[in-house]
């Protein structure tokens, strides 16, 4: 059974959620803020976070930065807001997707099963491949689950992974937008470009500088992973 965190300061808003997930054989555990969240993280584990963004005390940014330092576990915002600014700068701090309020109940249920599917699918996927990839300085080792560059592994969130070991082996080549999100999100239905855009920019973060650029974009057309130089 899948348990189901709901952090959300709206009475209404978080017995809404927390009946309906209830109702179709979830355990749920609720929590009025950020801090009352950690303290129940710190007590017993959740496959998912559904939580929204104002909130007193603890707010659900600060609750994601403390989650990401020691869990990849997904989470999915709730916000009255509705700007391009605010879902990338919540997908930018590690959310896994962002749902606008007021909420319609039956997509964010659809969206938190989407998640645990795609989770499920990343938890597996290392038990189905077996074949070890070296490409220039970066090696994706999947009997680990584990890409290392120069010899160091790379800290990674799960779609962050699926993305990297995307673009190893499909190298110089162009892939769209929709074929990542395909790819990465296995999922065409909810397709968002600020989602691939965010997470593009957060897997360069991790893998280049000023002097390394392997991801380029191809205006109009999508990504080209590039290394220069290829060890067989």
């Amino acid at each position: 059974m899948y348990k189901v965190l709901i952090v959300e300061d709206e009475a209404d808003i978080r017995n809404l959620i927390d009946e309906t997930m209830k109702k179709r054989g979830y355990e749920t555990f609720t929590a009025g803020d950020g801090y009352e969240a950690l303290r129940l993280l710190s007590r017993t584990s959740a496959d998912i976070v559904v939580s929204d963004i104002m909130m007193p005390h603890l707010d659900g940014l600060s609750l994601v930065k403390e989650i990401r330092k020691t869990s990849n576990i997904p989470v999915i915002f709730l916000s009255a807001r509705n700007d391009d600014v605010d879902k990338i700068w919540g997908l930018g701090i590690g959310a896994d997707d962002y749902v606008v309020k007021p909420v319609n109940i039956n997509e964010l249920v659809a969206r938190i099963e989407a998640q645990l599917r795609r989770t499920k699918i990343y938890d597996g996927y290392c038990t189905i491949i077996s074949e070890n990839i070296q490409l220039g300085e970066f090696i994706l080792d999947e009997d680990k689950c584990e890409i290392t560059l120069d010899g160091k592994e790379i800290k990674l969130l799960a779609k962050e992974f699926k993305l990297l070991a995307y673009f190893l082996k499909n190298p110089d080549k162009v892939v769209t937008k929709k074929q990542l999100y395909k790819q990465v999100w296995d999922d065409e239905y909810y397709f968002d470009d600020n989602t691939i855009t965010v997470t593009i920019s957060r897997l360069r973060s991790k893998i280049e500088n000023k002097d390394r650029k392997y991801i380029y974009t191809i205006r109009g057309l999508g990504y080209k992973f590039k290394v220069d130089v290829r060890i067989v």
